[in-house]
């Protein structure tokens, strides 16, 4: 019983090791500095977000959230990844959006409701091949924020659709960059 026991303790200290040791990554960052990048990503991030507030002061609809900021970085620092694109972008943000609304409409704001909300729009961004990362604040964007249906297309349809065609518009000015890399 004791070599069984002794045996034990030395696996589950062996497991431990191997499961910390996960955590000291190798390497350094496989990131560089680009001076264009940087100016592109200035630009279309000051320009999209102006856009969306200069909407929202000019109508009476909010056309801006959070999440579109961290959009931004995404379709104009790191432009031809997956989940910068257009079908990422806005189908991520309306997915994630459908699920939070859902959960709020169906089971309130409830502690467990928003947790789940949050798990169950990451699971169907992944089903629909439409994960975007700043997408999985807009459970919780809107199930705090108490909001309506209507959110769904404004500010989130129409907004995440402004973000694309000034990706468009921006990216596509730099000889170097073709954006999107794919639609579908």
């Amino acid at each position: 019983m004791d070599r069984i026991a002794v045996t034990g303790q030395k696996e589950s200290r062996s497991f431990h090791i191997r499961y910390l040791s996960k955590m000291k990554g190798k390497g350094r960052s496989p990131l560089h500095i680009n001076v264009k990048d940087a100016i592109t990503g200035l630009i279309g991030g000051f320009l999209t977000i102006f856009a969306l507030i200069i909407l929202t002061k000019m109508t009476s609809a909010v056309w801006l959230m959070a999440p579109f900021g961290a959009s931004c970085v995404l379709a104009f620092g790191l432009w031809n990844a997956p989940l910068s694109q257009p079908r990422n972008i806005i189908g991520g943000h309306f997915v994630s959006t459908f699920v939070g609304l859902a959960f709020y409409h169906f089971f309130g704001d409830e502690p467990w409701a928003i947790g789940l909300a949050v798990g169950l729009a990451i699971a169907v961004m992944m089903l629909t091949k439409t994960t975007h990362p700043p997408a999985g604040a807009d459970p919780l964007i809107v199930m705090l924020g108490h909001y309506s249906w209507s959110y769904l297309f404004t500010p989130v349809l129409i907004g995440s659709v402004i973000i694309v065609f000034l990706a468009l518009l921006i990216n596509n000015l730099r000889s170097n960059r073709n954006y999107p890399t794919f639609w579908i």
